[in-house]
């Protein structure tokens, strides 16, 4: 019998105490195994190298991000000496199109309006960790269908050392798939939802942030969710979401708002629409509206794509991580040829302390 892992989000009287994601819908396991990983805390000297795609035709790439350095064999290692601040950013030019050609020198980045040094750059196609997190309200019962094949697709469309991970969400975030990069696991996962009850969307994006945190292989992390309504039964509030996400150094959140349909309230609808905008704009994503059913799965290649084709940034803060304190994050593109650009990534981030990187970089390395 399939066991799937609960840990029931319970009430957080701050956003820093945190439960586990749940398991099966009404079974309570004395154990987690799924979701406890026995670690030893003591850093490896000789951390496994992460494989990664090499560069491809007209990409490049410079330096180390992220803890990852590349080796002269074509992998990559994840380092646990070192402290950056990473950005995965998009740029956009005045149509809304998609800007590859850029090199290094074109990235200007700024935290808290002082200029920063880019240490490392790359745009190529580096590894992802991915969160589908799925709402299994009532309402979303005649969606699930085209939602579930957007997610696959999105998944078929990743490289195959992606991983990725299941979650619904309706008043407790259920996780039917661990960590995989077998599709056949996904899909079967998603047969495990049954669509009923409320919509706590930022309980379910704290829960899956956290459970990267601590599971990922891979630094570049993302959590893609697909919803038809605004929350309704959360714990935590928007900001106390965004601020656990960004205290995490946490993933970049792509949202689907099925807002659509003439049952639909216009007025709910509008809250909804803002509150999915500034989650994935305050994380360096983007939300998308479709129209209809038939747009998810369309949506869902643009959100892959998106993925795959950003730009990586890293630079060591001129404000050392022990002091503490949110840092706003500014990065501006510019170059000939091309007229005003737009730059999208997080807009800030709480910084770790060296210690703390370490450990998290030497810990996801040891993963099998």
């Amino acid at each position: 019998m399939h066991l799937r892992s609960k840990g029931l989000l319970a009430c957080i009287a701050t956003i820093f105490l945190m439960a586990p994601l749940a398991t099966a819908h009404g079974q309570a396991p004395a154990q987690q195994p799924s979701l406890t990983v026995d670690r030893d805390p003591v850093p490896s000297p000789d951390p496994e190298p992460v494989v990664a795609p090499t560069l491809a035709p007209g990409q490049q790439g410079t330096g180390a991000i992220g803890g990852v350095s590349k080796g002269a064999n074509g992998t990559y290692t994840l380092r646990s000496d070192a402290y950056e601040v990473a950005l995965n950013a998009t740029v956009l030019d005045g149509g809304g199109h998609s800007i590859q050609t850029l090199d290094k020198d074109a990235f200007h980045v700024y935290e808290d309006g002082v200029p920063q040094q880019i240490a490392a750059f790359r745009h190529e196609d580096l590894p992802v960790s991915i969160g589908l997190l799925i709402d299994s309200s009532g309402s979303m019962y005649d969606k699930r269908s085209a939602v579930d094949q957007a997610a696959l697709d999105l998944v078929k469309l990743s490289n195959p050392v992606d991983e990725a991970f299941l979650v619904d969400f309706s008043f407790e975030a259920f996780i039917d798939q661990d960590l995989t990069s077998d599709i056949n696991k996904l899909k079967q996962g998603l047969t495990y939802i049954k669509s009923s009850g409320g919509t706590a969307i930022y309980d379910a994006l704290v829960a899956s942030a956290d459970y990267l945190t601590k599971n990922a292989k891979h630094p570049k992390q993302v959590l893609v969710i697909v919803t038809d309504g605004e929350d309704n039964a959360s714990s935590a509030t928007i900001e106390q979401a965004i601020r656990r996400i960004q205290d995490l150094d946490g993933p970049v959140i792509y949202s689907i708002g099925l807002l659509f349909g003439e049952d639909t309230d216009k007025r709910e609808s509008r809250h909804a629409r803002r509150v999915l905008e500034q989650l994935s704009e305050q994380t360096g994503g983007q939300a998308y509206f479709p129209k209809s059913l038939k747009e998810v799965d369309s949506i869902a290649a643009l959100v892959a794509q998106d993925i795959r084709t950003q730009y990586t940034i890293a630079y060591h803060s001129t404000n050392p991580p022990q002091n503490g304190g949110y840092r706003q994050v500014h990065v501006e593109a510019k170059a000939k040829g091309y007229g005003r650009l737009t730059v999208r990534t997080r807009s800030g981030y709480f910084p770790k302390s060296n210690k703390s990187a370490a450990a998290a970089l030497t810990t996801n390395a040891k993963r099998p």
